[in-house]
């Protein structure tokens, strides 16, 4: 159970990426090349919120439709970004995924807020 849980609470090694309290590195897509966060444009924030999965699983053992993440970027100013999509809006959010290959969601947007969070867990970071 705990092997199981932790999987849904996943930690990112924080120390690689954060640097004073911002992204270190390039945020990049997990599918394609593109950036996505220029270094030090993002500030880490532990929430938690949960993200519909990326891929989906027909698997009726799956349980969950949706992943319990806590790391992410957050992001102020949407211009802040290099290159990312928006969604509809579905409850008060709006889901974020990668402007070319359109992977995602890699995280949300707060509508009330305007403030944008990007899950560590679902990009890349640093140089290809």
């Amino acid at each position: 159970l705990i092997k199981w849980l932790a999987k849904f609470l996943h930690t990112f090694p924080l120390q690689e990426e954060v640097q004073d309290g911002k992204n270190k590195r390039q945020v990049r897509c997990q599918r394609c090349p593109s950036t996505i966060l220029s270094p030090g444009t993002a500030v880490y924030k532990q929430v938690e919120f949960p993200l519909p999965h990326m891929k989906k699983d027909s698997s009726p053992m799956k349980g969950s439709e949706e992943e319990l993440i806590k790391d992410y970027w957050l992001v102020e100013d949407m211009y802040s970004f290099e290159n990312v999509g928006f969604s509809h809006s579905v409850g008060g959010v709006k889901y974020l995924a990668c402007a070319d290959c359109e992977v995602g969601p890699i995280g949300w947007f707060d509508t009330a807020a305007k403030i944008s969070y990007v899950a560590l867990s679902r990009v890349l970071h640093g140089h290809g």
